[in-house]
């Protein structure tokens, strides 16, 4: 989902007399701050100070335009348009049976595709919380996919996911039912300034996936989305498991060998996103339209909606960009609706329809294999920790060690000084 044409253009222009030698350090303070002008640095200390002294702008109440139908399958529609008014004036009160979505993330930099700044994302978010509290059936849930951010020039992350979900559960009543992370192994090692160059953090490579409901209680069933038994499982159930207690405690009886067509799944949803040349995309390139840069993987939607809802049941995504959930919900029967904002994203998300296979994937999916740190052999005698923990950027021609131990704090064991 893109964001409207800003009402609050940045028009206005203040001019502050400056010497050379100021602006040069406060260029430099900016840039070493990871800001890209002196301009977005003064907005962020200007939002730094209102939140200090507890003062937020308060967002203005907004009239919803009604959304357009712009495409009818057998099962869904996709709209065109702002989704609050599909929430608060559309849809019928207590009728959705799953909200499945990706909203904007709450980045520090903005990207095509319209993300909301992190500094006022619960603001931001609040009158689609109070849709989504509006349309839910008590028996319904709400799963949200949304990615962290980092706090700009700084290998520090911001806390607006988490302050979200606790919006969300002190504020509207929503329960969380189960916290998922969407783990993607084809994930890049970004951010690069922390990860590739400095080398102070490692990459980020979970998305959280909040699963909410309006009570305790919404309709669920694990044996929908059970993954294939280990080998050394397959070995138990041949040939057989002596009931005992474990030294955890936990108390594991005869029921522990009995075969319930597969496993239960972890809350870490390994998931790699790696699709680049589907019938999305290649409909996309063929008519001349953006391919949206923030799809979630279809395996993501499919696992809640199995979950989730029957065939038959509903199914909204408010943020709907490409419409990776309506594609889903068509093949497995439930009934969509997807709402949108940019109609070059819809136009891109009829491609998923064509010629669309109604059932998914049934062969089993080659599982990903994930190597425990610190697998690698170090010589801890050469390779340091970073005394200023990343604050000085190495300079192009220093070594890819990172710390020379004769002038840290630290050296050989047979040299320190324990503080015990």
């Amino acid at each position: 989902m893109v964001r409207p044409k800003s009402k609050k253009p940045l028009s206005a222009v203040t001019h502050v007399r400056l010497t050379q030698e100021e602006r040069q350090e406060i260029e430099q303070v900016a840039s070493s701050k990871g800001f890209s002008s002196i301009s977005e640095y003064i907005r962020f200390l200007h939002r730094s100070t209102l939140e200090a002294e507890g003062r937020r702008p308060v967002p203005a109440k907004k009239a919803y335009s009604p959304t357009s139908l712009f495409h009818e399958t057998r099962f869904g529609r996709m709209r065109l348009g702002d989704s609050l008014s599909l929430l608060h004036r559309e849809l019928r009160p207590n009728s959705v049976d799953l909200i499945m979505t990706s909203p904007p993330f709450g980045l520090v930099r903005k990207k095509s595709y319209g993300n909301e700044d992190a500094h006022n994302y619960c603001d931001w978010f609040r009158p689609f919380a109070e849709g989504f509290k509006r349309v839910l059936k008590d028996s319904g849930s709400l799963v949200i996919d949304i990615g962290g951010a980092w706090n700009p020039g700084a290998p520090t992350r911001s806390l607006y996911h988490f302050e979200l979900l606790i919006m969300l559960c002190k504020e509207y009543g929503f329960h969380l039912c189960l916290e998922h992370f969407w783990w993607n192994p084809a994930k890049l090692p970004t951010p690069a300034e922390w990860v590739n160059i400095r080398r102070v953090r490692v990459k980020d490579a979970v998305n959280c996936v909040w699963w909410l409901s309006k009570t305790p209680w919404p309709r669920a069933n694990n044996r929908r989305v059970l993954a294939p038994y280990s080998d050394s499982m397959h070995d138990l159930l041949k040939n057989g498991y002596k009931a005992k207690l474990r030294p955890s405690g936990h108390d594991i009886s005869e029921k522990f060998g009995k075969n319930n067509g597969g496993s239960v799944p972890p809350n870490l949803l390994a998931i790699a996103h790696t699709e680049s040349n589907g019938r999305y995309q290649e409909h996309c390139r063929n008519n001349d339209l953006p391919i949206h840069p923030a799809r979630f993987p279809s395996a993501l939607p499919e696992y809640f909606v199995r979950m989730l809802t029957d065939r038959g049941d509903s199914v909204v995504d408010p943020f709907g960009g490409s419409c990776v959930t309506g594609e889903v919900c068509e093949a497995l029967r439930r009934r969509w609706v997807c709402c949108e904002l940019s109609e070059d994203y819809l136009k891109g998300a009829l491609g998923r329809f064509a010629d669309l296979e109604v059932s998914r994937r049934n062969t089993i999916a080659e599982p990903y294999k994930i190597f425990p740190p610190c697998s690698v052999p170090v010589d801890e005698s050469v390779v340091g920790v970073i005394a200023d923990g990343g604050l000085k950027r190495p300079t192009k021609e220093a070594a890819i060690e990172n710390l020379d131990l004769n002038n840290s704090s630290t050296g050989p064991f047979d040299s320190m000084t324990l503080p015990f």
